[in-house]
């Protein structure tokens, strides 16, 4: 019995088709990955099963009767759940009155009986393997305790249909393995899951099924134990895959960005004694599990925190205009390394790297009102920022931008993401932070973006990859340094180190500290 049909579903928004003609069955008790790239119309034809847009043509049957949706409580009413990729939480609130809230027990018809919700909640907690603080507040959780509470508002619901958009691309490997553990035990309590990811690994781990869209089309329909995924990745991309590998040729002597001995206080994972050297033409890659200060050493890199000690240099031209020096930079702000030719990927794209609701050509040069490229006398130059948007649109395949006069926020998250890859990797830089580069990304954009970072090293630009993808660190770096607790444990050329040894020392304890900090 099929859980789900859709039948010539077809949505049109302003000068774009997200969807059309999608026809495709989901079998119900199956686990069904929704596939494609950036921009191929995953999250609005997931919007649309959820009750969000209605189609413009085409109809959707649940356990094979036809539905119309005006918004997601009649989607709610017929079981279908979902978990946004950018979580719908109230922060204040806590986990508890998050998961009940609009579906309260009330006694005396207006007081709320949060007993026999907990009672319920804690039952699930234990046939699901879900548990977290209920009485934690929504906004000081991490954001897989927050993922948990989305899909527990699902589960309260007694939703039967359950759909994640991007649910893997913020969570660390442990926690990865749990959800998709958790997706094999709804789908042996007889649930329906639908899933967007670019993961193929995760999708090969636990898929029955994957439907493959491109472009806003079915690409392919697959049953994965009869599928290979070579035959997947060509429908998604529409050709074979390249692999990216760094050359591993010599980089310069030349040191382009240096930290001596940084520290840091008051920071939920406080840096100790970091000391780095990044030289032209070197991509120096940290890798380690989230959490364990890769992002206070963004911070710190950045500017957007200052150390508690240490000392931050960078290699910037003169005041005399002849020959650049090793320059302490350590009290200079984030605009003036931006000045210097420091160019910054955010691994946070909503609140460091877009202002959502600027248009993508201010957000093109939010950055550098200063530079003359842009502005003369306090003028913008209009033809000229419509010209480099243009070009980044083009080159980085950003898509639902409206030619660039589209909100940012409007634009899918892996659309965000290449946007603002495109706008740092275009700005003028001798050092470049990038952090998560290909989060959200389907394999066509990744590769695009690693071969882009390995231009920047044959460019002579120095490179600071912080990377929770440790096929990408080993792909593209020269140096790798592992981060544990704050401390760097290891730093080594990328050929000398094996992936057993880069993990060993990920899980290890700080305390027991194996490696030196600076080459």
């Amino acid at each position: 019995m099929n859980a789900i049909e859709f039948r010539n579903i077809t949505k049109e928004f302003p000068g774009i088709r997200a969807n059309e003609d999608i026809s495709f069955t989901v079998k119900k008790g199956s686990i069904h990955a929704l596939i494609g790239e950036n921009g191929a119309g995953k999250s609005t034809l997931m919007s649309i099963l959820f009750g969000l847009y209605e189609p413009t043509a085409g109809e959707i049957l649940i356990n094979e009767n036809k539905v119309f949706f005006k918004g997601p409580n009649d989607a709610n009413a017929l079981g279908i759940g979902m978990v946004h990729q950018h979580f719908k939480l109230v922060d204040v609130y806590s986990n508890l009155d998050n998961i009940i809230l609009g579906a309260e027990w009330t006694k005396k018809g207006y007081i709320i009986d949060r007993n026999i919700a907990i009672k319920k909640i804690k039952a699930l907690q234990e046939i699901y393997d879900l548990h977290f603080d209920l009485n934690q507040k929504s906004g000081q959780a991490t954001v897989a305790v927050q993922q948990k509470v989305e899909i527990m508002k699902m589960l309260y619901r007694d939703n039967d249909i359950l759909i994640f958009d991007e649910p893997t691309a913020v969570l660390t490997e442990e926690e990865i393995q749990g959800l998709l553990k958790s997706f094999k035990i709804f789908k042996a309590s007889g649930k329906t899951i639908v899933f967007i990811s670019h993961k193929l690994k995760e999708i090969e781990q636990v898929a029955d099924y994957a439907t493959i869209l491109r472009k806003g089309k079915v690409a392919g329909n697959f049953e994965m134990k009869n599928s290979k995924m070579e035959q997947i990745i060509e429908a998604m991309v529409g050709s074979k895959v390249e692999v990216i590998q760094n050359d591993g040729k010599k980089y310069s002597d030349d040191i382009i960005f240096e930290l001596e001995g940084i520290s840091t206080k008051k920071e939920y994972k406080n840096l100790h004694d970091l000391s780095l050297k990044i030289h032209s033409g070197e991509i120096f890659a940290i890798a380690g599990v989230e959490g364990n200060g890769q992002n206070e050493l963004e911070k710190v890199c950045s500017g957007m925190i200052k150390p508690s000690a240490g000392k931050i240099s960078m290699k910037i031209a003169n005041a005399s205009g002849e020959g650049k020096s090793l320059v302490d930079i350590t009290n200079v702000n984030v605009y003036k390394r931006s000045k210097s030719k420091m160019a910054y990927v955010p691994a946070d794209r909503h609140h460091h790297g877009l202002i959502l609701d600027y248009s993508i050509h201010e957000n093109a040069i939010i950055r550098r009102l200063w530079d003359p490229q842009f502005q003369k006398m306090g003028f913008l130059k209009k033809s000229a920022i419509r010209k480099y948007v243009d070009q980044i649109i083009k080159e980085y395949d950003v898509r639902g931008s409206h030619n660039g006069y589209g909100f940012a926020r409007s634009m899918s998250g892996g659309n965000q993401q290449k946007f603002i890859v495109g706008r740092e990797f275009t700005s003028e830089h001798d050092f470049i932070i990038i952090v998560q580069p290909t989060r959200g990304l389907d394999i066509g954009a990744i590769n695009n973006i690693h071969n882009r970072i390995l231009a920047e090293k044959a460019a002579g630009k120095a490179i600071l990859l912080i990377s929770y993808e440790l096929d990408e660190v080993i792909a593209l770096a020269d140096t790798i340094a592992v981060i544990n607790e704050g401390h760097l444990m290891l730093t080594k050329p990328a050929r000398e180190l094996t992936r057993a040894e880069i993990g060993k020392y990920m899980i290890s304890s700080a305390k027991n500290k194996g490696g030196v900090n600076a080459k």
